[in-house]
């Protein structure tokens, strides 16, 4: 699990601009959507080009949240990350930032098919939880996903933002969200990247300028309330 620090200045710039740290603390359960991000077998396995091991660490929290999610009326989105050709079309300057060999790897291991391509065995995936593919970092790119228009058919207001990885899918989907008018809530103990000091960077990043940073405590009292 990160080692999460979010400055004490950081906390005291939002305070002053939002009256606290929690600007979101009354979110309505029935209008919150849980959008997992990628928590697929090539972000988590042993040997996999993406593998992050710090994203099995988050696997209890995730679970917990889609629970307290259903139980209190929303909604649970897992979003997949594909990345057969089909997929990538208009998309071709990220594979310039990868060799050939490791480009047409990731093709291969992100096809929707792929043992790699499916999700991490020991999530709690419930039959009426919403399934997306997504072809880009943030699911809410032009596009990219069905998302938007999931959420949409549920009437869904909030967005709860776990995954890996924090600084790239996540946040990419996570500020998307809150440009695209949801009130957006990145869960900072239920998202994973490689590094401590890039999580945190994420976050910090996001809880200034973008939404509410929270742990999965905090969230999970807000639900049951």
């Amino acid at each position: 699990m990160h080692s999460i620090s979010i400055p004490s200045d950081v906390r005291a710039f939002v305070s002053r601009r939002s009256g606290g740290v929690d600007p979101y603390a009354q979110l309505d359960p029935e209008t919150t959507a849980l959008v997992v991000v990628d928590m697929q077998n090539f972000f988590m396995a042993d040997g996999e080009m993406g593998c992050c091991v710090e994203a099995r660490d988050i696997v209890p929290n995730i679970n917990r949240l889609a629970y307290a999610v259903r139980g209190s009326g929303g909604l649970v989105a897992w979003i997949q990350n594909g990345a057969a050709a089909e997929l990538m079309q208009g998309w071709a300057n990220l594979e310039e930032l990868y060799t050939e060999e490791k480009a047409a790897l990731r093709r291969e291991r992100m096809r929707p098919g792929c043992e790699a391509f499916e999700l991490w065995s020991d999530l709690d995936v419930r039959e009426n939880d919403a399934r997306v593919v997504k072809s880009r970092y943030s699911a809410f790119a032009p596009g990219a996903s069905e998302l938007e228009t999931v959420l949409q058919q549920r009437g869904i207001e909030n967005v709860l933002v776990v995954g890996v990885a924090t600084n790239v899918c996540c946040e990419s989907t996570a500020r998307d969200a809150m440009m695209r008018g949801y009130r957006t809530l990145m869960v900072s103990d239920a998202t994973a990247t490689f590094t401590d000091a890039e999580h945190n960077a994420a976050l910090i990043t996001f809880m200034k300028f973008f939404g509410e940073v929270q742990p999965t405590d905090t969230v999970l009292a807000r639900l049951q309330r």
